[in-house]
Formats: structure tokens, sequence, C-alpha cells
């Protein structure tokens, strides 16, 4: 049974940081692509970041790039999210998705086959 278990979330003032994290189970995470998104109230679930099964490819959405970045640790099954230089539209809850192979594009949700339950992240202006 694959897991995917975020922590991490919480509150922040604009422009501190936090530093999410995805601890999975029951998959091969060394060959597994690996995404966050978000969703706000009342707003589409939305692409943050990406990085691929190898951890040398990694892609931001331009909201976010030079504030977030994503890396992976396959000796500990975790991938992260650092969010620095948070703003009050960051607020959402953010979720970890995993890609494995075949690998679609990992722009889009719909190729994410397993997700976590997702952390609130709330930024106070």
């Amino acid at each position: 049974q694959v897991q995917l278990v975020e922590s991490g979330g919480g509150l922040v003032q604009t422009g501190g940081s936090l530093s999410l994290s995805c601890t999975t189970s029951g998959l091969t995470f060394s060959r597994t692509a690996m995404g966050w998104f978000r969703q706000a109230p009342g707003k589409e679930r939305e692409f943050v970041a990406a990085i691929d099964w190898t951890g040398s490819v990694r892609d931001l959405a331009d909201s976010v790039k030079g504030r977030f970045n994503i890396f992976r640790d396959n000796a500990k099954n975790t991938v992260y999210l650092q969010m620095n230089s948070l703003k009050p539209e960051d607020t959402a809850v953010y979720f970890c998705a995993a890609n494995p192979p075949p690998y679609g594009s990992r722009w889009y949700a719909s190729s994410y086959d397993y997700w976590g339950q997702g952390t609130q992240v709330t930024v106070s202006s």
C-alpha cells in the first residue's frame, strides 16, 4: 500500500520560511518522480514544483521561482519543499504526489498516481 505523508505546514508571517517534507512508503521511491501541488480556497489545484527520479532535474512554477526549492533524499524516501520569502498568496493546502514509471509530464496533476493528504500553509500579512 502506497502512502505519502506530508509534514511541516503551519502559520508564518510574510517573508518567513517553511520546509515541507513528504515521506513515502510502498513504492520504489528512487525510481519515482515527485511533485508538490497546492490548492487555495475556491481555486483549482496548481503545480508548484517537481523533481525527477534522479534528483537532477527540477521544475518550478514561475510564481515560486527564486523563492522555493525542491529536493529529495532517496535514502529516506522523502521529498522536501523549501519555501522562502513567503507571501500571503502562497497560502494553500500543499500536497505531495508521486509519479512512478512510466513517467508522465511532471507539470500535470494527472501524471501523478498517488497523493498525500495535504498540509496547510498559511502566510499572514
